[in-house]
């Protein structure tokens, strides 16, 4: 099962406070514990949302808003992409993470499954299963 891990955002996150020395290193040591242990597909922080912009769909028409966004509650500070082989497991590896924010702050970590081919059903037909795993091919080629 794949999984995503978001690391939601906060005040200090959203003003480009950086991390710490010492939680730059403890998140290093988890980094490499998930690696070793095969679960971890890719994991990234994300600059705060004042460099970011928003594409907001409304019927056929587009806009464009510009960061920062008010809602720190709604923003996501980092992420991982996992693969484990239940949302238990998931669990289990996301108790073991340093506090993100650091020793005293308030974090929070929110686990989504990814969808994967089987979750769409007769709708996902076998020229679009086709489709997406030539995509996947491309993908891991670059």
């Amino acid at each position: 099962m794949r999984c995503m891990v978001i690391v939601k955002a906060t005040q200090d996150t959203e003003a480009g406070v950086m991390p710490s020395e010492k939680l730059l290193t403890e998140m290093g040591q988890y980094n490499e514990e998930l690696v070793k242990a095969g679960i971890m597909q890719a994991g990234e922080g994300l600059h705060p949302s004042s460099k970011g912009k928003r594409i907001v769909f409304s019927g056929s028409k587009t806009t464009v808003v510009d960061g920062p966004f008010p809602e720190t509650k709604e923003l996501i500070a980092g992420f991982w992409l996992w693969n484990v082989k239940s949302m238990d497991e998931a669990v289990a590896w996301a108790r073991r993470c340093p506090n993100p924010m650091g020793d005293g702050a308030t974090s929070e970590l929110e686990i989504r499954p990814v969808f994967e081919a089987e979750d769409f059903g007769a709708e996902f037909t076998p020229e679009l299963r086709e489709q997406e795993e030539r995509l996947r091919a491309q993908i891991e080629k670059k």
